[in-house]
Order: C-alpha cells, then sequence, then structure tokens
C-alpha cells in the first residue's frame, strides 16, 4: 500500500541504495554470515555512495539529509533479509551522539571519516551484569594526570569486531541514592593502550553481525575523547535513545513486510493437493491478518517519524513502536515461515533467516518488558 511519507527524491535514494544492496551485498551475505561479520570495505564502499550518515553536516562530508533517508536504508537492508549490514547502527544509533555531543575539534577529527566508511562505530553500554539496567554498570573512568584510566567489561556489542571508534559508557563517580548520575561517555579508538577485544560471539541469528565482548585493562584515554560533560552520560543516552528505538521498530516492519511479500509469492506458485496453496482459506487469511499487522505498523511509524524529525519528544511513542512492531515481526516471521512449510526451515529459503533474526529485535536497544515499563509509568505516573 502506498505510503504518504516519502517524496520522490527518498523514492528515487530508496532505488539507488536497492541497487547497491543487489550489487554489493547479496550475492555475498551467505559468506559473511559463515565468517561471522561483514568486511571493513563495504562501509567504505556504501560511505563513497553517500549511504552513511546522510544527516551528517555538509563540512563533514554529509548531505544533511532528513531522518527519513536513513529510515530507507534501514528498511531496504531488512527487507531484503540482510539486516547483519548494519548500518543503521553506524550511521543513525552511534554517529548522533558525536553530531550532538562532540566540539568541532572532535568532529573535524573523526566525522569525515565516518561518513566515508573509514571509521566504523560501535557503542559499549551494556555489561556482564548490566543490561536495559544502565544504572548498574561497573565500568569505570577515573581522571589522573589530565587523562581517564578506564577499566571494565563490556558484551554484545554489535561490530565489535569491525568497528574502529567506540562510544563507551562509564563511572566517573558514584552515588548511591542517585545510581544514574555519575556516568560518562567517551570516544575511544580501537589502537588505545588497554584495549582488548574478546571473541565473537556466537548467536542463533543475526550471523553476519559481529557480536562481541570488549575489554578495558587500565585503557588510558586522553581528557579530550570525553564526550561532552562528565557526568552528563545519562542524560545523553535518554535523549540518543527515542531515534534508537525508532530506527528498530523501521527495520521491525519493513522485515515484517519482507515475510508476508516472499510468502505470498510462494504459496502462489507451491502446490498442494493438486491446487496452489493460495487458495486454501487457512492462508488466504493467514495472510490477510498479517498484512494488516504490517500495515498498520507502518501507519504507526508514518505518525513518529514526522514527529520526531520535528523534535518532539516521543519516549512513549517510541517505546510502544519498538515493542509492538518487534513483537509483530517476530509473530508474522513464524506465522509465513509455516506456510511454507519443511522448506521455512531450510536455510536456502530467506525466510528461515527472517525467523531468526527477529529474535534479538525483542532484546537489544532495551527488551520490551523495559518499554511497557516505560509506557505504563508515562500512563501512571513514576510512582
Amino acid at each position: 500500500m502506498k505510503r504518504r511519507l516519502y517524496d520522490e527524491s527518498h523514492e528515487a535514494f530508496r532505488e539507488t541504495f536497492r541497487r547497491f544492496i543487489e550489487d554489493e551485498i547479496l550475492g555475498h551475505y551467505e559468506e559473511w554470515q559463515k565468517q561471522g561479520q561483514v568486511p571493513r570495505e563495504i562501509y567504505q564502499r556504501a560511505g563513497a555512495q553517500g549511504f552513511l550518515c546522510p544527516t551528517a553536516a555538509e563540512k563533514w562530508g554529509g548531505a544533511e539529509a532528513d531522518f527519513r533517508f536513513a529510515a530507507i536504508v534501514a528498511e531496504e537492508l531488512y527487507f531484503h533479509s540482510v539486516p547483519g549490514v548494519f548500518f543503521p547502527l553506524h550511521s543513525d544509533i552511534v554517529f548522533p551522539y558525536l553530531e550532538k555531543f562532540c566540539n568541532q575539534a572532535q568532529l573535524a577529527k573523526w566525522a569525515p571519516g565516518c561518513v566515508r566508511g573509514e571509521h566504523i562505530l560501535a557503542i559499549a553500554m551494556t555489561e556482564p551484569d548490566a543490561g536495559s539496567d544502565l544504572a548498574a554498570l561497573r565500568t569505570k573512568a577515573e581522571l589522573k594526570n589530565n587523562q581517564y584510566i578506564l577499566n571494565g567489561t563490556k558484551t554484545f556489542i554489535s561490530n565489535g569486531q569491525i568497528a574502529d571508534l567506540f562510544v563507551v559508557a562509564a563511572r566517573t563517580s558514584f552515588d548511591p541514592a542517585k545510581p544514574h548520575r555519575g556516568i560518562s561517555l567517551f570516544v575511544i579508538e580501537s589502537d588505545r593502550p588497554g584495549f582488548r577485544r574478546g571473541r565473537n560471539l556466537p548467536k542463533i541469528g543475526f550471523h553476519a553481525q559481529d557480536t562481541s565482548e570488549l575489554a578495558f585493562e587500565d585503557c588510558v584515554i586522553p581528557k579530550e575523547n570525553l564526550l561532552g560533560a562528565e557526568g552528563e552520560g545519562w542524560r545523553y543516552l535518554m535523549e540518543n535513545l527515542q531515534q534508537e528505538r525508532l530506527v528498530l521498530a523501521i527495520g521491525a516492519a519493513a522485515a515484517a513486510d519482507s515475510c508476508v511479500q516472499m510468502t505470498r509469492d510462494y504459496v502462489k506458485e507451491r502446490q498442494v493437493f493438486g491446487q496452489p496453496l493460495a487458495n486454501q482459506q487457512h492462508t488466504r487469511f493467514t495472510l490477510a491478518e498479517c498484512a494488516t499487522q504490517v500495515q498498520l505498523a507502518y501507519s504507526f511509524l508514518d505518525d513518529l517519524i514526522p514527529r520526531h524529525l520535528a523534535g518532539e519528544k516521543l519516549m512513549g511513542e517510541v517505546s510502544m513502536a519498538k515493542y509492538w512492531i518487534s513483537d509483530t515481526q517476530s509473530s508474522v516471521a513464524d506465522r509465513c515461515l509455516q506456510l511454507f512449510g519443511g522448506y521455512g526451515y531450510m536455510t536456502e529459503y530467506p525466510i528461515s533467516r527472517q525467523y531468526v533474526d527477529a529474535r534479538v529485535q525483542r532484546i537489544y536497544g532495551g527488551a520490551n518488558e523495559i518499554m511497557k515499563e516505560l509506557i505504563a509509568r508515562e500512563l501512571l505516573g513514576k510512582d
């Protein structure tokens, strides 16, 4: 169904990016799945064609485009079943921290490389004992002789193997009565002494996306790598989580859409009891229900995205979108796979990848249970 969110320039960009996926990604993705990561070079190729950090300022090499161009990149990657090429993490989840909180000297140092794909970004918040509860993080940064000494561990870090520039959350002070305070953010290059990548963590899905452990052992960080003001990290994280969760919801909707469309094509061709599977009422009703869920997801997003562009505070609404649309993605993928029968369980069919890749959407970016808690707080008050 036609959407009114995008104009002709957006759709022209979509066609160009879709050709990039067809030419540069689809033929290689299975091999990247086996390798457990995508090559750094794919970021450079994307950067050369203007597909990374589209909102970046022109003086850093960006297009100063609106967020809808970023949404298209996320939609196309998820729709084509290649979300492990995690450009949205780089461009729309991590890069905004640099855009908003870096000073001009820091931006001049890092932003052009991010736009060109020479720097690959990751964000390191999660720790073995601090996932959705960021107030429990233990990584510590101590200021000594005008530089910070960082110690701690991070886990489940997307882009952890290929990234060379990390936004890292660490404690610079601690007040037991106010655990959310005293968190600071740092931009850390991967060649810093004391920084160590751990193993690439094996997962049930999202295989082309490298997900890693990181360790900091007396890692020396120059004071000028502090992002924004010391102790303001919690506020910065909360400001950016709105866009992060919106991006994940956008990808989830496109993935669910992909499941419906590939299943529609399959059931029209698949013969069962001498007739197309599409002639069975159960098949038709299942597809009708799934297509309706996808359209509702798009309608919700097409309301939220312009409001996000206008600067509205939408934490309640994006929490709804993140939890409901990712739940929808998983449900639609499951029901569509069922219509493929045994073939749907075979990895050669993209529906199988959509099914396993969908599961993490309900966990990362804030578990869906946390999303419901945030929604309830807005409805009922924090007490």
